[in-house]
């Protein structure tokens, strides 16, 4: 296995005290450490900044991260901090209403501050056992056969079996293990930020509506308070570690909107480009890749933080029945193999967004012709189906639609499915009320409701909640158990 700077002995290995050490307490960190506990993994998370970021920038949880938060337990505490909106308007800020019929008993957007994400999602990863640990930056390590040595920037050194970079798009673990990142570097950049503004509401309204047939990179949205969220095209693409400042917004709004709106006593400002990179390999041998650190892309759609979250609910179980000794030979492989195509397919879709925001005659008449199309409902259907990823179908072979994809979550005996869900374990889900999960009920729980709603007889649900069989046929789904949850216990 490859070593990365600085050097690290054979002699200077610590002993092993960790399962795994998690580079990176944001969210995706926090939801692998969770996922990681739920199954008795000893897990470290390292943060390199020493105290949370005192910013509160709003995001979106879309539909399918929200219905993780309910497969965890976790949702009555989201909910109560965040605020809803429909699941309407993402794609390339298209004003269209919420699409019908969609399928999930969670079809809306959740509002939330970002710190409030991380530290639910962190006191979670704690209570479950995980260790947190701040002002711990990796400065290098080495990877042999059987686990890995960290070494902070201070010189200790830990050992565990294995280590994954949450640690953003600048991601030090990405670059430590020599993985590409290619793809597009900014090309324009975009200011964000929460001040408070001088002038009415009212004139505010009318002069972004005005600026918005024309600038889609260009918002004023009131807060609360007197407080505006403020979005507008920069003068260039600088680099992004420098925060911009109240006269940037300044000299900005006034370079597009005519006016400075009286913005003062800013909360926080940022800026964001549109670079859009994906790693190459999520995984060499024991470290692997998760969130920023994989992929990076513009926010338009909201999708980033939502796409880590995802990453993380996908790797956590995967990653746990490697360190528990249960998983098959090519489990862990599978992590790679769902979710890059699906961090490929973000990328693409907010290219195209982006395209979409453009101000040149081209890309305008395009947005005209896609603001008609997704007037047809199951135009709007798809692309909110796609923003909010309960349309992702992983690719298990062949077989009915609904294999692959995630269950929503139906009604069950004594209540709704994802409750069932709670512990991290898969769950054969089974109308007939004949079949088991025999030698692999130490990971598979098992739930004989012949009045479940569903079409199928069957379903056996990976612990992320997605479909892995369908049918009534007791070694059909011995053969799919091994498949996904390895040899049986007796």
């Amino acid at each position: 296995m490859p070593s990365h700077s600085p050097q690290v002995s054979g002699a200077d290995r610590a002993p092993l005290m960790f399962d795994v050490i998690i580079a990176g307490c944001g969210p995706t960190g926090a939801m692998l450490a969770a996922e990681l506990r739920l199954h008795g993994v000893r897990v470290l998370l390292l943060e390199k900044e020493t105290e949370p970021a005192s910013f509160v920038r709003i995001v979106g949880l879309h539909i399918r991260s929200i219905e993780l938060m309910a497969m965890r337990g976790l949702l009555d505490r989201v909910l109560e901090n965040g605020r809803r909106r429909p699941a309407a308007g993402f794609f390339a800020a298209i004003p269209k209403p919420a699409p019908t019929s969609l399928d999930s008993r969670h079809a809306y957007l959740l509002g939330i501050p970002q710190p409030v994400v991380v530290d639910l999602l962190e006191s979670h990863a704690i209570e479950l056992g995980a260790q947190v640990r701040r002002g711990g930056a990796v400065a290098g390590f080495e990877q042999d056969d059987e686990g890995v040595t960290v070494v902070l920037a201070d010189g200790e050194r830990l050992r565990a079996r294995y280590l994954v970079g949450c640690d953003g798009g600048r991601s030090t673990v990405r670059k430590l293990l020599g993985v590409g990142f290619p793809g597009e570097p900014s090309r324009t950049e975009t200011l964000m930020g929460e001040l408070e503004v001088g002038v009415p509401q009212e004139e505010i309204a009318a002069k972004v509506a005005e600026i918005r047939e024309t600038h889609q990179r260009f918002w004023l949205r009131p807060f609360g308070e007197g407080v505006y969220s403020v979005v507008v095209p920069a003068a260039g693409v600088s680099d992004r570690a420098e925060p911009p400042t109240l006269e940037d917004f300044r000299q900005q709004l006034r370079a597009v909107a005519g006016t400075d709106f009286g913005v003062h006593s800013p909360r926080w400002l940022s800026r964001f480009g549109d670079a859009t990179r994906l790693a190459e390999r999520y995984r060499v041998g024991r470290v692997l890749l998760a969130g920023d650190a994989a992929h990076i892309h513009p926010p338009t759609g909201g999708q980033g933080l939502n796409l880590g979250i995802q990453d993380a609910f996908n790797l956590g179980w995967k990653l746990a029945a490697q360190i528990r000794g249960w998983a098959p030979e090519s489990l862990l492989d599978t992590y790679q193999a769902e979710r890059h195509p699906v961090a490929e397919d973000v990328l693409d879709n907010t290219r195209a967004q982006m395209e979409l925001h453009s101000t040149e005659p081209g890309p305008r008449a395009v947005r005209r012709l896609l603001t008609e199309l997704m007037d047809f409902d199951e135009v709007n259907r798809y692309l909110i189906e796609k923003i909010t990823a309960i349309g992702i179908r992983y690719d298990f072979g062949a077989g009915p639609d609904l294999l692959g994809r995630r269950l929503p979550d139906i009604d069950v005996k004594h209540g709704h499915l994802y409750d069932l869900l709670r512990r991290g374990r898969g769950l054969l889900l089974d109308r007939t009320e004949r079949l088991t999960a025999g030698g692999w009920s130490d990971r598979v729980d098992h739930l004989a409701d012949p009045a479940a709603a569903l079409d199928v007889p069957c379903v056996l649900l990976r612990p992320d909640g997605h479909v892995a069989w369908i049918g009534d046929d007791q070694q059909d789904l011995d053969d799919h158990l091994s498949r996904w949850f390895g040899k049986p216990a007796h």
